[in-house]
């Protein structure tokens, strides 16, 4: 077996087919685990470093927002909420990850089980509702990050604090992740926490926003500041958006999140019904989500990050060539596996 192929045909034979035979959560956790324990074996993991290794070179390299990124793609938040697998996710050619979404206190997140696989569909759905260490457990382990990988913080409000109070949240992780992290992602348009894609209107985003640009401007090292948005928004809503940014400044949006839509589906409405209230990513979003990126390139000349059903070359160039400067992957990960990284760089090249 070629080496380059080793750990892409691991995890497809042998990796994937036991995870999908078990509760999501529980294997994504098992999975991740699994594959830092193989990096740490002399020949397994020398095996999987050079099956990984992510063939970019100078011409890949770009700059969006200030930052210089080795390629154009990225893991987009949720992979790796408490940042516990930077070491390994860098292993895998990952350009940037992004971690949390991060509250100011621990928050254990909805009930279980919150994580559901749709095969048929290549998507899941996920109600996990922000669960996640907190903000102190986090900025520990990013003391210890590894060197070269490009990091961003991805932050929210703790279920219990009401929307009124919901910028002294991010306000909190905003200052406590500052020093620790490349840039930031404000997340105001997860369908898992009540209330939360409330902040999306107008008014009290633009003063959310301009609070935390306002403490950004005060440092002495400036971060990058991209909003991510849901990609249910009518076009009136998107164009708020395209305002807001020139508005307050930020560098850029994140689209998209996942969506309440359940339309289109190739797994019977039966189970999606049973399955029940939650956020749908992976290929399902993938039309809706391109849609957004060029309907927001073809209007603000700001830095866009494509997210939604990447998984391949194709989808990878898909969403730069409607607009985004970079691509983030998550359900994919799932289903691809870790090659996914160079699969998708292969869409992107030239």
């Amino acid at each position: 077996m070629d080496s380059s192929s080793f750990g892409e045909w691991l995890y497809r034979r042998v990796i994937r087919p036991i995870a999908f035979c078990i509760d999501p959560e529980r294997a994504h956790y098992a999975t991740m685990g699994l594959f830092g324990f193989g990096l740490s074996l002399p020949l397994i993991g020398a095996a999987l470093r050079r099956s990984l290794q992510v063939e970019a070179t100078a011409k890949d390299g770009i700059e969006v927002a200030g930052l210089r990124f080795p390629h154009r793609i990225g893991l987009a938040a949720g992979f790796d909420k408490d940042g516990r697998w930077l070491d390994a996710l860098s292993n895998m050619g990952f350009a940037f990850v992004e971690v949390g979404t991060i509250t100011p206190k621990p928050q254990p997140g909805n009930p279980k089980p919150r994580l559901f696989r749709l095969k048929q569909d290549r998507g899941l759905i996920n109600r996990m509702g922000f669960n996640n260490g907190g903000l102190d457990a986090l900025v520990e382990r990013l003391k210890r990050r590894p060197e070269g990988l490009i990091v961003g913080g991805n932050i929210g409000r703790n279920k219990v604090t009401p929307n009124e109070r919901a910028s002294d949240d991010y306000l909190a992780c905003f200052k406590g992740l500052h020093p620790h992290v490349d840039y930031f992602a404000v997340n105001v348009s997860s369908p898992n926490t009540p209330g939360l894609r409330e902040l999306q209107d107008r008014a009290p985003l633009t003063a959310l926003l301009q609070r935390l640009m306002a403490h950004n401007r005060a440092q002495e090292v400036q971060r990058p500041v991209f909003l991510k948005i849901a990609p249910d928004l009518s076009d009136a809503q998107l164009d708020d958006i395209v305002g807001l940014v020139e508005d307050t400044g930020i560098q850029g949006v994140i689209a998209t999140n996942t969506t309440v839509s359940r339309a289109g589906l190739k797994t019977p409405s039966r189970e999606v019904e049973a399955i029940g209230a939650g956020g749908l990513s992976g290929a399902p979003v993938r039309q809706r989500s391109t849609e957004v990126v060029r309907y927001l390139r073809e209007r603000g000349d700001f830095a866009i990050i494509g997210v939604g059903g990447v998984e391949d070359a194709a989808s990878a160039r898909e969403k730069i060539e409607a607009g985004a400067d970079l691509v983030q992957v998550y359900s994919g990960m799932i289903y691809t596996g870790p090659g996914i990284v160079r699969q998708c760089l292969q869409g992107v090249k030239g």
